[in-house]
């Protein structure tokens, strides 16, 4: 069984953390710091241990921010051998950017904080921290963001589009670019092409959260990053970055999206839904077949997908989108395809018996749907 997520938090951890910062403040207290911090460490989970250790270096740090940050910067790595750091490193960065956040997000200490966290952000991520500035002092920190966008380091630059995501999972949300992303797409447009894989994936994940409120906005870029016949001139990192920028929309069959990777409304003379196990007991396989014939005489691009439309305690259903294939209907050749899919117990569904349905999706259009009995042990 994998370890805990929460555990990458743990004593050893912390009692690391604390030999680090002693050197540097000489009325720091290692024994309390690592007492107050782990004080019923396990019953804590992973935010709530960040929170703890952020809390335990408000009380055993500096009062003054600026010594604070000076201890801090003084205990982080600057070791090149990864397996053996002269400072923290890894997840402790994270409740360290915390810390920048809550403690130094006023004005007169942005130089420091910024110092603080363009260093953190090489040793794990600054993301979380940066995003108390974005909602604080905005303009500064976007004007220095757009700096950063064009920083040697990969990490820097991937702090610019990771920090500004709208929707950014665990961390606040920003709703000022939910509502108005303009800002943030300036950024992004420095960064389409940049260099590394690590950068461009998470300007793709950034504008996913801005597709979920701003559908047609990031269609439009899409089309617009995408220009050229059958995207001729367009470069494989780009068309990567782009289609993945574009899932949630894809998925949701959004179909000025769809059009922009060629998939545009199917021409079919008949699609067959049918499922071999009208009833199916759970922690078995539902299975279903698709077949397809094509109304026109050039081969078409098919994105094809699969709704299950789930029972609920209160007898309606919710809608789940399930991948299936990317596939061509070739004139005159019927499409042929089947599907397991496992109806078992997972963390993120509760199964209720009764009447299900699957519903196939070609190309964000539906081509048809059936129904099975789901019944429970």
């Amino acid at each position: 069984m994998p370890e805990p997520f929460k555990n990458l938090l743990n004593k050893s951890v912390i009692e690391g953390m604390a030999e680090y910062f002693a050197p540097h403040c000489s009325s720091f207290d290692k024994t309390a710091f690592v007492a107050d911090a782990t004080n019923n460490l396990e019953a804590l989970e992973l935010k709530q241990r960040t929170d703890r250790i952020v809390e335990t270096m408000v009380k055993h740090l500096p009062d003054d921010f600026e010594q604070a940050a000076a201890v801090v910067l003084a205990s982080l790595n600057s070791s090149d051998d990864a397996d053996h750091p002269n400072g923290i490193s890894g997840w402790p960065v994270i409740a360290l950017t915390y810390y920048v956040g809550l403690q130094g997000k006023s004005k007169k200490h942005f130089k420091s904080s910024m110092t603080l966290l363009k260093a953190m952000t090489k040793l794990m991520s600054s993301e979380f921290g940066i995003r108390f500035f974005i909602l604080e002092q905005p303009k500064e920190t976007l004007a220095l963001l757009k700096q950063w966008a064009t920083d040697d380091d990969h990490n820097v630059r991937r702090l610019v589009s990771e920090g500004t995501r709208p929707r950014l999972p665990w961390g606040m949300r920003l709703q000022r670019f939910v509502d108005d992303p303009t800002p943030v797409i300036e950024l992004l447009e420095l960064l389409k092409d940049d260099e590394s894989e690590y950068v461009r994936r998470s300007v793709a994940n950034n504008l996913n959260d801005i597709a979920k409120d701003h559908p047609e906005r990031v269609a439009g870029i899409a089309e617009r990053w995408m220009q050229g016949e059958n995207h001729k001139g367009v470069s494989k990192h780009r068309e990567r970055l782009v289609r993945h920028a574009c899932r949630t929309l894809i998925k949701d069959g959004h179909q000025k999206t769809l059009a922009v990777f060629g998939y545009r409304p199917p021409l079919i003379r008949e699609a067959n839904v049918e499922l071999t196990t009208p009833t199916v007991v759970f922690g078995e396989n539902l299975e279903v077949s698709l077949s397809l014939e094509s109304s026109s005489k050039q081969k078409q691009a098919l994105i094809i997908d699969y709704v299950i439309h789930h029972q609920k305690a209160n007898g309606k259903t919710s809608p789940k989108v399930f991948k299936w294939k990317v596939a061509h209907l070739l004139p005159n050749t019927p499409l042929e395809l089947t599907k397991k899919h496992a109806i078992k117990k997972i963390t993120t569904r509760k199964y209720y018996p009764g009447e299900h349905r699957v519903e196939v999706m070609i190309n964000g259009q539906s081509f048809g749907e059936a129904s099975f009995e789901l019944v429970m042990p």
